[in-house]
């Protein structure tokens, strides 16, 4: 049996979580001792912690291999958007946009979508429109990172804050050669990722369908000619 790994970002939350509702769990039975209060209390605290360590938990997924050609899930949850849309920012031309929504019940942890080299990565401040909505895409507080693959073009990654989020962490740097599923970075509480893909990819995912990085592709490239 695999014992759960915590991601290191958690670490203290859940410390101060813990002597939280284990300072509650003790108060409370004083205060109102023999009570049904005080059971649901114990009963409610252990489902949030539970719940707690489920967001804060790392994945044990690796990808061996470059897998070049195959767009791996950025992170858990479900996908809210699949449409054409013309990329305006960076790309300058229509792209197949991905979207992934992150709920209180995923694992918050991000990871590298392709194999490539991070020729930009910007980390704009903005709005906290919640997640699921189309203009939390460009209005929220966000990252955008291009990656250059080898044969496949350029892909546009973002990680976006929701309406309770209020920190993204990203561990990669403009220059940095990635590999596919390696850490990314890391949003607190409800979030999403958008991926930007070439037009002429294969979708491999549908609307609505929940995907686990690391296990999940979302799409096939198509190499490009030189």
């Amino acid at each position: 049996m695999k014992l759960l790994r915590i991601h290191k970002e958690g670490k203290s939350a859940l410390i101060k979580i813990g002597i939280v509702l284990i300072l509650i769990n003790v108060i409370f039975p004083i205060l109102l001792p023999g009570t049904v209060f005080t059971v649901i209390l114990s009963m409610l605290s252990l489902l949030l912690y539970a719940m707690a360590l489920n967001f804060y938990k790392k994945p044990e997924r690796t990808y061996k291999g470059d897998l070049h050609g195959l767009v791996n899930a950025p992170t858990d949850g479900r996908i809210v958007v699949i449409e054409k849309v013309f990329e305006k920012e960076f790309l300058h031309e229509e792209r197949i946009q991905i979207s992934i929504f992150m709920s209180f019940f995923n694992a918050h942890s991000n990871w590298i979508p392709v194999s490539g080299k991070i020729t930009h990565f910007s980390h704009i401040e903005g709005n906290f429109h919640a997640a699921y909505l189309p203009k939390s895409s460009h209005e929220n507080e966000h990252t955008n990172i291009l990656i250059e693959t080898p044969d496949h073009g350029v892909i546009l990654t973002k990680q976006i804050a929701g309406a309770v989020a209020r920190r993204i962490i990203t561990y990669v740097k403009e220059g940095d050669e990635v590999h596919i599923g390696a850490p990314l970075g890391f949003i607190k509480l409800g979030s999403r990722m958008d991926i930007f893909l070439p037009p002429d990819s294969e979708v491999l995912v549908d609307l609505g369908e929940e995907v686990h990085s690391n296990v999940t592709f979302l799409a096939r490239l198509t190499k490009q000619s030189t």
